[in-house]
């Protein structure tokens, strides 16, 4: 019996001890961090955010996986990007790839990304976060005439437009207000 309190002692200072080591970077932050289990790692990179974002939220790179983007930002597939040409410089497109592969769901800690990483291990790469199985089905009670007929939402693609707090990263029920319809969920 006293061996096992000796070890369960020694992990738990083995714990303690990595939390403290690691207090200065993003995982020692994800680890005394509550808030950071509810959603994604936040948008943190001004030139992601604003070449992705002119068009559409500019999505975390948590919420694909690292394979999704490197299809998605191929030179080709951006000529095509869902029906736009969305054509960057080399250079661009390469710091842009470089931050959602370095941020995608299979390298975060959040919560949310995690389920991701996890859901998309296996089979071909996804290209809509949309069709994520996680998403479609956390959406699926959502009557149709909310979103595709709402004229200020439009699409499930469009996140910040009901998700209030979609730019921090935090997607939690409680932070949904879809337009046009206050009570929704009453």
């Amino acid at each position: 019996m006293l061996n096992k309190f000796k070890i369960v002692a020694l992990v738990i200072g083995a714990m303690l001890f990595a939390s403290a080591a690691y207090a200065e970077d993003s995982m020692g932050e994800w680890l005394l961090s509550f808030n950071r289990m509810k959603g994604v790692k936040p948008v943190t990179d001004k030139q992601y955010a604003k070449e992705c974002g002119e068009c559409h939220f500019a999505y975390q790179p948590g919420l694909l996986p690292a394979k999704s983007w490197e299809q998605l930002l191929t030179a080709d597939a951006l000529k095509k990007h869902f029906g736009v040409n969305a054509e960057l410089d080399a250079a661009t497109r390469s710091a842009i790839l470089t931050y959602a592969v370095n941020n995608a769901a299979e390298t975060s800690w959040y919560k949310r990304s995690r389920k991701i990483a996890i859901a998309t291990e296996k089979g071909p790469a996804p290209l809509r976060i949309t069709e994520l199985r996680y998403i479609s089905r956390v959406h699926q009670d959502i009557p149709e005439k909310m979103i595709k007929g709402n004229k200020d939402v439009k699409s499930l693609s469009q996140c910040n437009a009901c998700h209030t707090q979609a730019a921090q990263g935090v997607f939690d029920s409680d932070t949904v207000n879809i337009p046009n319809y206050p009570n929704w969920d009453d």
